[in-house]
């Protein structure tokens, strides 16, 4: 079988073409003296045959020029099919026409109806060898490869087409159809029998099915959704197939075929691709990312090892997170020194001691409840790890002596109408505080938008939704946000330390707010569906409007003031905040230290009001 295998491989395409002529020619021999077996007036004989065999010589050459003039042997085998077969059958005819014409002429005459008997033979002959050619051939491509075996659960055209397109696949083999329709159950379609649904279980354990493809784009999305819900259950990965038909449109792949990129409907066009390096900053650095496990924190780990730090140190007080991170960091650096420290910023003690055991010369603060509900609910929790951790890890970065301490922040710390918001427009003034007497330590943070993908984020939220069928739920119609990549705000916060003179608030040319409600009906029609509405209740989504949570905005804005400095990069701009006196900010940290003691939630609220610039009110911001 291996060297059989191997002179297949090594022939040229002429070769084989050469080798399909010869066969042809070799057919005609033996179709024609099974011809003249098969009519009842002749009688075949050993000297019979030798004196046809002129005859059969001329109709072969006849017919071979003939077949490479129409083109048969130009034809692939997995290609033969329809074309082939009416080329075939012009072949025939005309090789027995040769007979007919030379009949009696260069050989003894033979009966007309051993023509026709061999016209009707060659025919199914030449199309024979070629299909038995085809399979044995396949088979020997195959033997021995791995191929994916999949399950195509729908029967119906979609499903048929796309066993078609598999048939000359060497990668992926189906093994059968499921089908809820009971007429087709039993039946055997395109060669793979179809099967009841109650048998996939038994199915891709005795098939050994890799993969199920639903096949079945006519069904609702719901009951897509429900049926993939239950393969996945049975730890089947699943995977929907549109029709053939919707793949194209007036010429065009339609967007059924491939989802769309957030960057694309967001316009965010890649933008960290033309932030500058800035591996200068962090190379040889010794490095401590607080909430590392986080989405934020974690891309941050992924960028700075690509600036050779000379150490990194990952805290984060999530166990799962922090395991994570520390896993992929060393998997992707193994030769990188990696210290996973599993605590809180607001434990003093371990912040003093990591920043001095670990000689730590940078601080990226990106550790933050930032969940916009959660946190109004628990104003206390988020008011502790957002300011109070925040001043307990600045204070011991200046202690140690910490070249660059940079906070991640947020748009919704300018003028915020939640706790949340509050908590990070705090922990940016303790920053600001320390700036003005830090000698050794350069204090800045940087603020910017959402961020896709990030835990909380509205992005996921959607992207589940839609998963699920819908509906998708939005606060407000009016709603609009900033967002960016991930990979974008984690290189704009490396940036931001490395142009850090000190108290600085570094702020993102965003563009323009994005309305939710225009990125919901985008990501629902991405994902291949229609919004349902009244002017189409036939829909496959709706959108819901639940309306605005306690403290959210309907915009957000990145600037207090409007007055905007330049960097060395044209999109990030330098914002000139006020900022309380060192009295007032020890003023509002006892207060606040004082109510979280006595986990006064209405007295930490105060502090709030009283120090934090505030926005409009929501009711405000609900009439614009």
């Amino acid at each position: 079988m291996d060297l059989i295998y191997t002179f297949a491989t090594r022939l040229n395409r002429t070769q084989k073409r050469i080798i399909f002529v010869l066969m042809d020619v070799a057919v005609v021999f033996a179709m024609m003296a099974m011809a003249m077996m098969l009519n009842a007036s002749t009688t075949v004989t050993t000297e019979s045959l030798l004196a046809t065999l002129p005859l059969m010589a001329s109709m072969a050459f006849v017919g071979a020029l003939f077949s490479i003039y129409i083109g048969i042997p130009h034809i692939k085998l997995n290609a033969y099919e329809t074309r082939g077969i009416s080329r075939t059958a012009a072949h025939a005819a005309v090789t027995a026409f040769t007979g007919f014409a030379l009949n009696g002429v260069i050989a003894p005459t033979v009966p007309i109806a051993v023509l026709v008997i061999f016209a009707s033979l060659f025919l199914v002959a030449c199309a024979a060898w070629r299909v038995v050619l085809r399979q044995y051939v396949v088979s020997l491509y195959r033997r021995g490869q791995s191929r994916m075996r999949v399950l195509i659960y729908g029967a119906g055209q979609t499903g048929q087409q796309l066993i078609a397109a598999l048939r000359t696949d060497d990668e992926i083999l189906p093994v059968a159809f499921v089908d809820d329709n009971p007429t087709l159950q039993s039946m055997v379609i395109a060669g793979v029998p179809v099967h009841a649904p109650s048998k996939i279980k038994d199915l891709v354990a005795t098939k050994r099915v890799d993969r199920v493809i639903l096949a079945m784009p006519s069904s609702s999305h719901v009951k897509r959704t429900h049926i993939a819900h239950k393969l996945r259950e049975m730890g089947c990965e699943v995977h929907a197939l549109p029709s053939f038909a919707e793949l194209i449109r007036d010429g065009e792949i339609s967007a059924k075929s491939a989802p769309v990129s957030l960057d694309q409907l967001l316009g965010r066009s890649r933008l960290e691709s033309e932030l500058p390096g800035v591996t200068h900053a962090y190379s040889g650095r010794r490095l401590l990312i607080t909430g590392a496990g986080g989405s934020i924190g974690s891309e941050l780990c992924r960028q700075l090892i690509a600036c050779r730090p000379s150490c990194i140190v990952l805290l984060d007080h999530s166990e799962l997170a922090l395991y994570n991170i520390d896993k992929e960091l060393r998997e992707v650096a193994p030769t990188l020194a990696i210290i996973p420290v599993l605590g809180s910023v607001c434990d003093e003690g371990l912040m003093q001691r990591v920043l001095a055991d670990h000689n730590i010369d940078v601080v990226l603060h990106a550790a933050a409840y930032k969940h916009l509900p959660l946190v109004q609910s628990n104003p206390i929790a988020g008011l502790v790890n957002n300011v109070i951790g925040t001043k307990v890890l600045a204070d011991a970065a200046r202690d140690a002596g910490v070249e660059r301490f940079i906070l991640v922040s947020s748009d919704k710390a300018v003028r915020p109408t939640n706790v949340m918001g509050a908590s990070k427009r705090l922990a940016e003034m303790v920053i600001q505080d320390l700036a003005t007497r830090a000698i050794g330590t350069r204090f800045s943070m940087v603020r910017f938008g959402n961020v896709l993908g990030s835990s909380g984020s509205v992005i996921p939220l959607f992207e589940e939704q839609i998963a699920r069928g819908g509906p998708v739920t939005l606060t407000h119609g009016s709603v609009t946000r900033y967002f960016m990549t991930i990979s974008e705000a984690a290189r704009l916060v490396l940036l931001a330390g490395s142009f850090a003179r000190g108290g600085d608030v570094f702020v993102l040319d965003m563009g323009e707010q994005v309305p939710i409600k225009k990125l919901a009906r985008q990501m629902i029609e991405g994902a291949g569906f229609t919004v349902r509405d009244d002017a189409h209740p036939e829909g496959d989504i709706e959108i819901q409007i639940t309306g605005l949570r306690p403290g959210e905005k309907l915009h957000e804005e990145l600037l207090i003031s409007p007055d905007m400095l330049t960097t060395p990069h044209n999109k990030i701009l330098r914002a000139q905040d006020s900022f309380l006196s060192e009295i007032e900010m020890a003023t509002a940290l006892k207060e606040l230290r004082h109510a979280v003691d006595l986990r006064d939630e209405d007295a930490a609220k105060q502090v709030i009001s009283r120090w934090v610039e505030q926005s409009k009110t929501v009711a405000e911001h609900a009439t614009v």
